[in-house]
């Protein structure tokens, strides 16, 4: 089964970070997962959050307004 990802931001260095850190995450548990970086802010207000960046995992929202490290993120799978 793969893991969906999502990272939501406006294209910042920190959404970008976030980015990285969930991919390296998921590779340090080597889990597959589906990656979407969304930047559309009309995709960005469906999910109702008001800080970004913000990690979706498998639809759940686990993260609004920060960048977490790779280990922090690596619980949420």
């Amino acid at each position: 089964m793969s893991v969906n990802v999502k990272v939501l931001g406006g294209g910042c260095s920190k959404c970008a970070e976030l980015l990285k850190n969930a991919k390296e995450a998921a590779a340090n548990l080597s889990i597959e997962a589906e990656f979407e970086y969304i930047t559309d802010m009309r995709e960005i207000v469906k999910f109702g959050l008001m800080s970004m960046p913000a990690l979706i995992i498998n639809g759940k929202a686990v993260a609004s307004g920060k960048v977490l490290k790779p280990k922090e993120i690596e619980k949420f799978f």
